[in-house]
This record gives C-alpha cells, sequence and structure tokens, in this order.
C-alpha cells in the first residue's frame, strides 16, 4: 500500500475510494475538512469525541489503513467485477418460449414476482449456477455478453452470486466479530480491524434489533440474521450479483437494505410478494407457468404510489412496535401515519 493514502488529503483519498467515506459514517467519526490528511486528522480530533466512539488516538490511523486495504484488496479483484449480467429467454412448464429476457448492470434492482409456483425460486436458482441451458428451464445466463467460463462458474473462491434465502440459521458457535474475522480472512483480508466494525454499524442501521461484536450468531433474531448478512455480504463480500428471497417479514429496514447493496454497486434481484419491495425495483420481472412473461420499468406514477405505500406501511411498523410496547391500538389509523404522531 502507498504510505501517502495518510499524507494526502483525505478527500483526493476518497476521490480514488469513494467507498472510504464509510470510514467515518460507520464509526461516527466527523468527516475531514477537504484539505486534511489522516494523519493530521488524528493528531487533531478532540480526546472527547475519540472516548466516545472508543478510540485510541495511536490506532486511529491503523483502522484507517486497514480500511483502505480492504477496499485496495476489493477494489483490485476484477475477477469477481462485472460490466453486465445477461438471462436469455428460456421456455416455461409448458415448452413454451419466454416472452423476455433481461440484462443488468451494476446498480440495477429488480424485483421477480408473481404467485407461489410461478417459478421465481427457479429464476434465481439459473441465476444462481449460471445456468447454461442446462436446466429445464433452457435458459442461459451471459456476463458481459458472453458465456460463463466453466472455471469461473463452479469456483468457489470467488463466487459471482451470493443468496440470502429466507431462513437464514446458523449453526456454528461463534460471535458475531469472531464470523466476520473468519468470513474477512476466507477473502484474503488478514486484519478485519475496522471492517468488522462496520460490518456491525452498518447491520444495527437495517436492523430492528441492535447486534453486538460478542453476541453469538446462533442468537440472533431472524431480522438480526437478515440485517447482518446484508451488511456482511456488501462489505465483505465481493460476489457482484446477490439474490434477495423474500426480506418483507424480516424485520429490517427494506429501503436501507437495498440502498447499501445498490451503493456497493451489486446487481440486486428479490423474489418477493411485498408491493412496497416491488416498487422499490427498477423493473420487475412478471412470472407465470414457470416462465417470464413481462418486464415492466416501474413508472414514475408508480413511484407516487410507492410513497403512499410506504406511509403505510410506517403506520404498520408504529402499530407493531406499539403492540410489543403493550399499547392499546384505539386511535384512528391516520395518527400512525408518518408526520401525525
Amino acid at each position: 500500500m502507498n504510505s501517502d493514502v495518510v499524507t494526502r488529503p483525505v478527500k483526493t483519498v476518497c476521490e480514488d475510494y469513494p467507498d472510504l467515506y464509510d470510514f467515518f459514517h460507520s464509526t461516527g467519526l466527523p468527516r475531514p475538512a477537504d484539505n486534511v490528511s489522516m494523519l493530521e486528522y488524528a493528531a487533531l480530533l478532540e480526546e472527547e469525541i475519540l472516548e466516545d466512539r472508543g478510540f485510541i488516538r495511536s490506532d486511529l490511523v491503523r483502522y484507517f489503513l486497514d480500511y483502505v486495504a480492504g477496499l485496495q484488496k476489493a477494489f483490485a479483484s476484477d475477477e469477481a467485477a462485472i460490466g453486465s449480467l445477461q438471462i436469455t429467454a428460456g421456455r416455461d412448464k409448458s415448452g413454451v418460449r419466454e416472452n423476455a429476457g433481461l440484462v443488468l448492470k451494476p446498480g440495477d434492482i429488480v424485483a421477480v414476482v408473481g404467485p407461489t409456483g410461478s417459478g421465481k425460486s427457479r429464476l434465481l436458482a439459473d441465476i444462481e449456477w449460471m445456468a447454461q441451458a442446462d436446466t429445464q428451464t433452457g435458459r442461459r445466463v451471459l456476463i458481459d455478453e458472453r458465456p460463463v467460463d466453466p472455471k469461473r462458474r463452479h469456483s468457489s473462491g470467488r463466487k459471482l452470486v451470493a443468496q440470502l434465502s429466507q431462513n437464514m440459521n446458523f449453526i456454528a458457535d461463534m460471535s458475531v466479530g469472531e464470523f466476520i474475522t473468519m468470513h474477512a480472512g476466507a477473502r484474503g483480508i488478514k486484519d478485519a480491524g475496522e471492517l468488522g466494525h462496520q460490518v456491525i454499524a452498518t447491520a444495527n442501521t437495517i436492523a430492528g434489533e441492535p447486534i453486538e461484536a460478542g453476541t453469538k450468531v446462533t442468537s440472533l433474531s431472524g431480522g438480526q440474521s437478515r440485517a447482518f448478512m446484508i451488511a456482511d455480504t456488501a462489505i465483505i463480500g465481493q460476489s457482484p450479483v446477490i439474490l434477495i428471497d423474500e426480506i418483507e417479514n424480516a424485520g429490517i429496514d427494506r429501503r436501507a437494505a437495498l440502498d447499501l447493496l445498490v451503493k456497493k454497486r451489486k446487481i440486486i434481484l428479490i423474489a418477493t410478494h411485498d408491493p412496497v419491495l416491488a416498487l422499490m425495483a427498477d423493473r420487475r420481472v412478471v412470472l407465470r407457468n414457470g416462465g417470464i412473461r413481462d418486464v415492466i420499468t416501474t413508472s414514475p406514477a408508480e413511484k407516487e404510489n410507492l410513497e403512499a405505500l410506504q406511509r403505510i406501511d410506517g403506520a404498520i411498523t408504529a402499530i407493531r412496535n406499539d403492540i410489543r410496547d403493550a399499547k392499546r391500538i384505539e386511535a384512528p389509523f391516520g395518527e400512525w401515519l408518518p408526520g401525525q404522531r
């Protein structure tokens, strides 16, 4: 690593690594002035702020260097980087050719919708396995308009696709912090350092219940598990494609979770029955009888309806929280709407 990352103005280092701003956001430290280097910042930061955030001044620059090293390693891993993901049209359960295929770019969010049994899980499975017309659907998955190399397709070290399923049950007897260290080590990051703090801090912006480094992963609730794995996948994981199976009932901040993954330039596909999630997506793939029936781009009018649905969703969340707090739900529904309480 070039040592000038701590002597150059932090702003110029962040221009090279935009995700570096997350270092300050996740730690709760104030962002440095544009012309201040990390060495100067660490020397000038008030002791009270350091104590409030649990930092020792002498360690702050080291944490910063660890963080930059992790970003450099991720940037260097262009083996996993892709410019586009294409799913060619296959056939439905009756053998009828699908109406459409799909091309996705980094930062795209696509909802996969349809009734139970319509083929949502099959579509996600085709993408996860990078199907090459060797599944019952006959679909092909192309990376950058080319068939996937067999070595890359079956690589266990640098998986192109990460899947977050409905049921995320940990069986290993380890803490959250130990899990992060293990995952970082598997990715070639010897000292998880600040990345571990960032994963936990980010998970806590998504989860309804706080997560701590010492918490056993087997003790995490469903919502905590999902929030933790989304944060871990976004920050430490290198897979460019993320498949999510129904996060609507996970007790997490869905918008924050999606924003995090988009910021990390992931391609995201979400199988869902939730109209809020479906309209949050840029497009939605509609399935029937195992095949893609249509691909619909979310319209401006639908985005307006999404705002109304999110207000209703906020009211339902407020009511749920009040019920958990042993409060009565007797006021008119409108009083729970955001901005009315």
